[in-house]
């Protein structure tokens, strides 16, 4: 079956961090580029970051710059989203996407 599943996320407060995860299975990853996105309450979806397949250059929204970091292991068809210095406006659901296909989500809370 062809899927993605988020992971890791959950409640921490301002300043913490969190490591998602998002694992594919029924495909191998070498040759897509995946991307993170999120969406909060009442807002569109927007693009976080995302990682090319190629030469793992990497995107970060200006949101996010000097606090996020994607990564890939292709080996463990695995896509890595480290998170810190968190603060309540990160609050949303994350999702992966790659292969024109999304995961299910991971909520993301920062909050004291």
């Amino acid at each position: 079956q062809v899927q993605l599943v988020e992971s890791g996320g959950g409640l921490v407060q301002p300043g913490g961090s969190l490591r998602l995860s998002c694992s594919v299975s029924g495909f191998t990853l070498d040759s897509y580029a995946i991307g993170w996105f999120r969406q909060a309450p009442g807002k569109e979806r927007e693009g976080v970051s995302c990682i090319s397949s190629r030469d793992g250059s990497t995107y970060y929204a200006d949101s996010v710059k000097g606090r996020f970091t994607i990564s890939r292991d292709n080996a463990k068809i695995t896509s890595y989203l480290q998170m810190n210095s968190l603060k309540p406006e990160d609050t949303a659901i994350y999702y992966c996407y790659t292969r024109a296909l999304w995961g299910q989500g991971t909520q993301v809370t920062v909050s004291s």
